[in-house]
């Protein structure tokens, strides 16, 4: 059964909300995409733009998932830092991965030009130390990519123009790197959808996969149809579930939560991010939290790990609000949600190949409006016959958790909470 979006600012603010109907009987098109999210949609996109017929079948509403509900950073780079990168698979090849970590924000903002876009699009990341030790591993972080990327658009912060930049309180100076980009991302997805639906995409909602098998074609099954395709791509993410055991492995499922006040002064507003940044922190179980257009604080903080969310989402986040912002101790909360992501193990996205013609993308680990929006159009480059690109991503090893999806949670929850412990511990 289907279900609506849920309670967020982002779909209380949703620009348009077109509704697609339910795939009926039989269908073909040279690609189907299963998942409405930023993946599938951004490789309908630039499908539709090299000549192919793509049907997107979407088990909810487009953008019901993670791209409809996340804290709208768009970060530089991959989810891996360069000097773990650097020792996986070496200094060339992390290169590589640095220069598509960068085309996957620029894919983001040059999809947004095209298609006209409306999503708050603003510019830059403030990301914080929480301890003096992570202090001192961001000024050598800045320093690498300075040095050895070529990067300029980045600088450490030290901790008295930090105090000048934002209230915030309990941080050891930061990063900040005007190449990144923030926006809403319930509002992007959705023209996203619009931009494959005016290029041709067949879209379909309600209408959730339960099966596919190979033979002559690759035959795609929902309860109440069939499509048959020469490609399938697999876009599914946090919610793959069953649909493909051979990757299935690969990610594991986490949920994360976020808050959004009630729309502050802007004298609050600026008090507490003076230039309008995205923000985050060094923690490993990591807060992110950014202004909306409305100077509502939306923040986001804590996981869980089981398929439940808790009952009050925003008593469950509020704490970790006011251990940054204090002086919001009064504030309303106005809404809170929850949503699930993949993360894998090394944080680092797996894209592959199921067979030559089943491809997935998925376990974006938080990192997900570029790279997502960058695993798309890499799929489709891949179907079009040039796979080097995809190649790229698609080589970096993905180790699958340990027991398998059977026997993977244990050891998350046991390794999260030795985290979560040192993040508190300092």
């Amino acid at each position: 059964m289907s279900e609506e979006h849920v309670n967020s600012w982002y779909a209380a603010t949703a620009n348009y909300q077109n509704s697609f109907p339910a795939l009926r009987g039989d269908a073909r098109s040279d690609v189907c995409i299963v998942g409405g999210g930023y993946t599938g949609l951004s490789a309908a996109i630039h499908l539709r733009k090299r000549g192919y017929s793509v049907t997107l079948l979407e088990a909810n509403r487009l953008g019901w998932g993670a791209s409809g509900r996340n804290g709208g950073h768009v970060g530089t780079g991959q989810r891996a830092d360069q000097y773990s990168l650097e020792k996986l698979v070496g200094k060339q090849r992390a290169r590589m991965l640095w220069d598509l970590g960068l085309e996957g924000v620029n894919t983001v903002c040059e999809l947004i030009d095209e298609f006209n876009i409306q999503c708050e699009l603003k510019k830059g990341n403030l990301h914080t130390a929480c301890t003096k030790k992570a202090a001192i591993e961001l000024r050598e972080e800045v320093d690498h990519l300075r040095a050895v990327y070529d990067f300029g658009d980045i600088r450490y912060i030290e901790t008295e123009e930090l105090a000048q930049m934002t209230s915030a309180q309990g941080f050891h100076g930061g990063i900040l790197d005007t190449a990144a980009r923030h926006l809403h991302p319930l509002n992007y997805c959705l023209g996203l959808a619009r931009a494959a639906q005016e290029l041709g995409v067949t879209l379909h909602e309600n209408s959730r996969v339960t099966h596919y098998e190979e033979n002559t074609h690759v035959h795609v099954h929902t309860d109440t149809g069939k499509v048959e395709c020469e490609h399938l791509l697999l876009a599914c993410n946090g919610y793959l579930k069953k649909l493909e055991p051979r990757v299935a492995g690969q990610i594991m499922p986490i949920n994360n939560y976020v808050i959004a006040t009630e729309p502050l002064d802007e004298e609050t507003a600026r008090r507490l991010i003076r230039d309008d940044t995205s923000m985050s922190d060094s923690r490993f179980v990591i807060n992110y939290w950014k202004l909306s257009a409305d100077n509502r604080l939306l923040f986001g903080g804590g996981e869980s790990y089981t398929s439940r969310f808790p009952k009050d989402i925003p008593a469950f986040v509020r704490p970790y609000m006011l251990e940054i912002y204090p002086e919001l101790a009064d504030t309303a909360i106005e809404y809170g949600w929850g949503g699930t992501l993949a993360i894998t193990l090394n944080r680092m996205p797996a894209l592959g190949r199921v067979s030559p013609r089943v491809l997935y993308a998925h376990g974006y680990s938080g990192h997900g409006v570029p790279i997502a929006t960058l695993a798309g159009k890499l799929l489709a480059e891949t179907i079009a016959g040039t796979a080097e690109r995809f190649d790229i991503m698609a080589n970096v090893p993905t180790p699958k958790f340990p027991g398998g999806t059977l026997l993977r949670w244990p050891g998350l929850v046991a390794g999260m909470l030795y985290y979560s412990l040192r993040d508190r511990l300092g």
